[in-house]
């Protein structure tokens, strides 16, 4: 007896050590089920996938347990068994916690938002595509096919956000194709058309339809065909277009019913039943399985419960003692709870201070946009008229008082952008080297005022064409050369960039600003990168200046992924530094050199409607179009400006954003409905909420930004009229 159950457990160890034995592996199973897939037959793929499992955990293989698992999860939420499938991408789920974070473990999650999307849980679905993103950017995996994008901009549509999720739409659409991303293209078009036929704008919907019609007969999706072909058939009805609308029903019907033959070849329900059943009984043979080894192991317990009661002797005189620091212990994670909720309260109010100072701050820099415009217009006119030289010195003092406020208003709302984490990074193709230089060319008055020399220095061997951010580059550089040239007089400032390093297509880069200028103290070097902070009452008295330059430079080079540093020696200098890190790109940058804009000629005699309410701004307008000889119609709301523009034609509409009643977006949404040719552009005094591409949405040309500057404002009417 003893010698046979030496000869069971050799051939026992000689069978599980065949790892290329076909019939009897993971591997095995797993292929047999994919081939039953792509052959339709979902009954046997069931089959294969379980037994795949069960051989996992025979073999005590927990990380294809998980994966055998998920692809059991994926079978369900092919056949639309939802319920299943999330129950069983949990199991998955839960076995790979105990893993290091995986692509794997993300599109369980993934898939789990995707089945609680099916069943109308936008809320809980949104929970676990965010913690699908959390890993995949954990692991920086790229979503090349835009799908977190994708189920984002869905859940905004089912909450009725439209226009969030409208833009996100518009950037999935506006992506290259590729084979990866024809499927999310599909299905950001159909449901932008979607959008577009509830605000009834058929055309726009159509054109929609029609293109994600067009790229789905590259992916043959035929659950997405069925849908779009029913929403070209219910536009076509609404536009009273009856053939057209019953052809393309019937499309959908027949392809209905294709859809349904093929889910029935799939998986009958008896089928399923039984796999079920089957399911459960191997459930419950692991179950009893696991109960015979429970049992062995209570037997080998008993034996170790003889040791134990010894140690539980030693350990009742511990339990005594134990027993009275435990009692310590509670008092002091009492008070220590007591202290928690008090720094709990104490972060709230600093939380809503916070959000209130933000929103206070944009408003008022917001509200003051508005009557600075009159400010800034008034001046303009009066230095046009030939004012006399007493009244210049008056003038000229005013308009620089004008451009200071409106400078200081911006950078108040630059801060609130940043503190609000609305500033998104561009990824934009650029050329470094002219950008250093166009800056000094910009600057090289203001470095001869004060009697500066002002030198650039470039690395020759950084490459010509990088990609990053173009824009917050240049406002950092410009700021810091600004405030070298400022504090410094008699003097030098030296701008130095250098390359660091390149590495995978990637190239780090150092940048310099060094003047000797007044310096600052030791005890500034730090606080001088805070809001309304300068080296000291004297030199803001002297130099003047919003104190916000700095603390703009700091947030926008840590935004940036870098890190600001400072020296300097009062009465020596400054010198500040950066370092920030670029992709190399091997491809010419395409420069658009727009030429100089002779207005004059352009606006004479052109008709433009002025849609304003501010009397004063009014005023102004019409008196600068008119002086460059145009003909100005004024209306004061977004009603009556839909109601001449019907009856009317113009050059061009200057449209305010904010107005009573209905607004200057949604006044030019319903212009565009039977007007796509006359140009309108927006005129805002732009709030922490607004953006470009927002107004730009709605079906505007342009953006002018009040206050605005009189050269720029007749230059963007003169290139759209």
């Amino acid at each position: 007896m003893k010698y046979f159950f030496v000869y069971v457990l050799f051939f026992n160890m000689l069978l599980y050590s065949q790892p290329n034995e076909k019939t009897d592996s993971i591997a095995y199973y797993s292929s047999l089920s994919n081939s039953e897939i792509q052959n339709n037959n979902y009954k046997d793929a069931l089959l294969h996938t379980q037994q795949a499992i069960l051989y996992a955990i025979k073999i005590k293989n927990s990380k294809d347990q998980a994966l055998q698992t998920f692809n059991l999860g994926k079978i369900y939420f092919d056949i639309r068994k939802y319920d299943d499938a999330i129950e069983t991408f949990l199991k998955t789920a839960a076995i790979f916690s105990n893993f290091e974070s995986s692509k794997d473990h993300a599109l369980t999650y993934y898939h789990i938002g995707l089945c609680y999307m099916e069943k109308g849980n936008f809320d809980r679905a949104a929970i676990y595509f965010e913690r699908a993103k959390t890993i995949n950017n954990s692991l920086k995996i790229p979503d090349n096919a835009e799908l977190f994008n994708l189920q984002k901009a869905l859940i905004y549509q089912s909450k009725n956000k439209f226009e969030l999720a409208s833009s996100i739409y518009k950037i999935i659409i506006a992506k290259e194709d590729n084979p990866a991303l024809l499927n999310t293209k599909t299905e950001a078009l159909y449901h932008m058309g979607n959008i577009e036929a509830l605000k009834n704008r058929n055309n726009l919907a159509l054109n929609y339809f029609t293109k994600a019609l067009e790229l789905n007969s590259k992916n043959e999706n035929l659950v997405q065909k069925s849908n779009i072909l029913l929403a070209l058939s219910s536009v076509y009805e609404k536009m009273l277009d009856k053939n057209t609308a019953y052809s393309y029903l019937k499309q959908h019907l027949n392809l209905k019913e294709r859809i349904s033959i093929l889910d029935n070849e799939k998986l009958g329900i008896d089928d399923y039943k039984k796999f079920k059943d089957s399911q459960r009984l191997k459930e419950i043979a692991q179950t009893n399985y696991d109960s015979k080894e429970q049992e062995k192991a209570n037997k080998f317990s008993k034996l170790i419960s003889v040791f134990a009661i010894a140690l539980i002797s030693i350990l009742s005189l511990l339990s005594l003692s134990l027993y009275k620091n435990n009692i310590i212990r509670n008092q002091s994670n009492l008070l220590l709870k007591e202290k928690n909720n008090e720094l709990e309260i104490a972060k709230d109010k600093a939380e809503k201070a916070s959000k209130a100072r933000s929103e206070f701050l944009s408003t008022v820099s917001h509200e003051l946009r508005t009557p600075l415009n009159a400010i800034n217009g008034i001046t303009h006119l009066l230095l046009e008229e030939k004012p006399k030289k007493t009244q210049m010195d008056y003038l000229s003092s005013l308009q620089f008082s004008a451009e200071y406020l409106t400078k200081f208003i911006n950078e108040i709302l630059e801060i609130n952008k940043i503190d609000s984490e609305k500033v998104e990074i561009e990824y934009t193709r650029f050329h470094l080297k002219k950008l250093l230089r166009n800056i000094q060319n910009s600057l090289k008055e203001l470095a001869s005022a004060n009697n500066n020399s002002f030198k650039l220095e470039i690395d020759e061997t950084i490459p010509d064409y990088l990609i990053g951010d173009p824009t917050k580059l240049s406002q950092i550089i410009l700021n810091l050369i600004n405030n070298a040239l400022k504090f410094t007089s008699d003097g030098a400032v030296t701008v130095i960039a250098n390359l660091k390093k390149v590495t995978d297509e990637k190239a780090t880069l150092y940048f310099e600003v060094t003047d000797t200028g007044i310096g600052i103290s030791e005890d500034k070097l730090l606080s001088v990168f805070d809001s309304f902070s300068q080296g000291s009452i004297e030199v803001n008295r002297k130099y003047g200046g919003t104190g916000l330059g700095l603390t703009i430079v700091k947030k926008l080079i840590e935004i940036l992924g870098g890190q600001i540093k400072l020296k300097s020696i009062v009465g020596e200098g400054s010198t500040f530094s950066f370092k920030l890190q670029f992709l190399v790109s091997s491809e010419p940058l395409e420069l658009e050199i727009k030429p100089k804009v002779n207005y004059d000629s352009k606006l004479v005699n052109k008709k433009i409607l002025l849609v304003e309410d501010n009397k004063i701004n009014q005023m102004i307008s019409k008196k600068m179009l008119e002086k460059k000889g145009i003909y100005c119609t004024i209306i004061d709301s977004g009603e009556d400006a839909i109601e001449i523009a019907k009856s009317n034609t113009f050059d061009l509409i200057l449209m305010d954003v904010h107005l009573p009643g209905i607004n200057g977006t949604i006044a030019t949404q319903e212009i565009r409905t039977f007007d796509n040719i006359t140009p309108i552009i927006a005129l805002t005094a732009i709030s922490l909420d607004e953006n470009r591409d927002m107004l730009l949405s709605f079906g505007m040309n342009d953006v002018i930004t009040k206050p605005f500057i009189p050269e720029e404002f007749y230059t963007v009417i003169a290139e759209y009229i």
